[in-house]
């Protein structure tokens, strides 16, 4: 049941911050290989946060010769994760009881001519529908008059006609109109299944879809994912043996009442898999009811190559595609419009030139083994984290640390593609850390106690930009959107929302995908 699934531009970004990480994405095509070094000292990275619900509201950005993408909903949840040893992660629960808009769709009546204007300097795409997937009909100038006559039904995009007759969609930000929004026919309904992503039957319409781990979909968080350009968000759910979904239908009903798609990455208790065979069969069985709600993708377990969040008898990517193939075709016979990205490793060297130890495995061997077990016909999209970048994206030598693979952009893209040839890239974590604001950092972080707000988001939009340019990246999930944590685990120095409320990251995240 191989399922050759392109989920092209799935960026994202990034959950748990596993020690040894590093950014650096230059196009894939020119991305130099990178030999990794004998030994390695990891540094542990933030530990996972599950099981939150959102509130969202977003706000995304175009440029003439492109628009935001689509109008569907996306989804968070997910941490970054030590590489070396274990540590405890946060598991913060939220169920929402948001429910989905209505999928009504009314005929559109006609407004009166010239209730809008084109408002931006570069102009504006008509396109043939709402997303920058869609054919363009034509870019209107600055000031060009339009009759808005619809919507979609988050009001991200405006179906429009011009005064030549010509009927197209435009990305609502860059048009100032008269008209009552709220009062427009809603003629498109946000699909269940993803447009831009893979989908059922390994059928791909391509793209490249931004999103953000969030902790809560409250006000602010919904306002600046939606600034940044996000379509998706990402929660981490922890399961627990016997449970119901009851937890992510909370989750999906905030993502789908505020536009957003969702991602819901579901890991579990290691202690709970002593009996494997018994755990594989009941994880299958949950995460199959949570792609029946029809949530967008699901990522199979977070970081398993480590002992933190996998059982350390049982490390080794073989044993993980087992679990792997059994969720996969639990989740297709319920709902084979779902995607399902593999667990993303932990990147790190931290189990030196042997590859694996007591407490797991490095990545690329992990990924390896994986391969090995025939993995790849069991996702829609290779799962990988970025988290300990110091340098920036474009760069793949010169951290003075070390020049270890892991430490940068390219390097974790290359691994990925040693052990995955041509599957399509999903980031399900992908971030830099800033003190800036909060004060000293832990001494595990302390490598990143130089790295400015301003280079957080600079980096931020770069890894973006070449990522979606890479052509093997279908998804960037940045982490984080809204953390607000700084202790032993400073995700909150990951957080896109910085000390003050600001967020100095969200013009280059929305300039990289607009």
């Amino acid at each position: 049941m191989r399922k050759t699934l392109i989920f092209m531009l799935c960026a994202a970004l990034i959950g748990a911050c596993s020690p040894e990480r590093v950014v650096v994405v230059p196009t894939l095509m020119s991305l130099p290989s990178i030999t990794p070094s004998e030994t390695f000292t990891a540094s542990p990275t933030p530990s996972d946060t599950p099981t939150m619900t959102p509130t969202h509201t977003e706000t995304p950005t175009e440029t003439p010769t492109e628009t935001p993408t689509d109008t569907s909903t996306p989804t968070p949840t997910d941490t970054p994760t030590a590489t070396a040893s274990p540590t405890q992660t946060q598991t913060p629960s939220h169920t929402p009881t948001y429910t989905p808009s209505s999928t009504d769709t009314p005929t559109p009546t006609a407004t009166p001519a010239g209730n809008a204007v084109v408002n931006n300097a570069q102009g504006l795409n008509l396109r043939r529908g709402p997303g920058n997937s869609y054919d363009i009909i034509v870019t209107l100038d600055d000031g060009t008059p339009l009759n808005v006559i619809a919507r979609t039904d988050n009001s991200q995009y405006y179906q429009a006609e011009t005064i030549d007759g010509l009927t197209g969609w435009v990305f609502a930000q860059f048009v100032q109109t008269t008209a009552d929004v709220l009062r427009l026919p809603v003629t498109w309904i946000s699909p269940t299944a993803p447009p831009n992503v893979i989908v059922g039957g390994g059928q791909s319409a391509g793209g490249f879809a931004l999103g953000g781990h969030v902790l809560d979909l409250n006000a602010n968080t919904v306002a600046t994912a939606r600034s940044a350009g996000m379509t998706w968000v990402k929660m981490q759910y922890r399961y627990s043996v016997g449970e119901g979904t009851a937890g992510i239908a909370g989750m999906l009903n905030s993502a789908r009442a505020n536009g957003f798609r969702l991602l819901v990455s579901i890991v579990g208790h290691p202690a709970q898999m002593g009996d494997f065979d018994g755990y594989i069969a009941a994880y299958s069985q949950f995460v199959g009811e949570a792609a029946a709600l029809g949530i967008d993708a699901i990522e199979v377990w977070n970081e398993p190559n480590i002992d933190r969040e996998w059982n350390a008898g049982q490390i080794n990517g073989a044993n993980y595609t087992r679990l792997l193939q059994s969720a996969y075709n639990a989740i297709k016979s319920r709902n084979p419009n779902v995607m399902v990205i593999s667990g993303a490793p932990a990147p790190t060297g931290f189990f030196g030139a042997a590859g694996c130890g007591s407490g797991g495995c490095n990545d690329d061997v992990f990924m390896q083994q994986m391969a090995g077990a025939g993995a790849a016909q069991y996702m829609d999209c290779v799962g990988i984290h970025y988290n300990e970048g110091i340098v920036p994206p474009a760069q793949n030598s010169g951290d003075p640390r070390s020049e270890y693979p892991t430490r940068y952009l390219g390097g974790m893209i290359n691994r990925t593609v040693a052990a995955f040839g041509s599957e399509p890239i999903c980031f399900t974590e992908l971030g830099y850390l800033s003190p800036e604001g909060y004060g000293g950092l832990p001494s595990a972080f302390g490598w990143a106690a130089n790295t400015s707000a301003q280079q957080h988001a600079q980096w931020l939009g770069d890894a973006a930009r070449m990522a979606r340019q890479s052509g093997r990246v279908s998804l960037l999930i940045v982490w984080n959107v809204d953390f607000p944590f700084w202790g032993e685990d400073p995700s909150g120095g990951y957080a896109i929302i910085r000390p003050g409320g600001g967020c100095p990251a969200c013009g280059a995240l929305a300039s990289a995908v607009g």
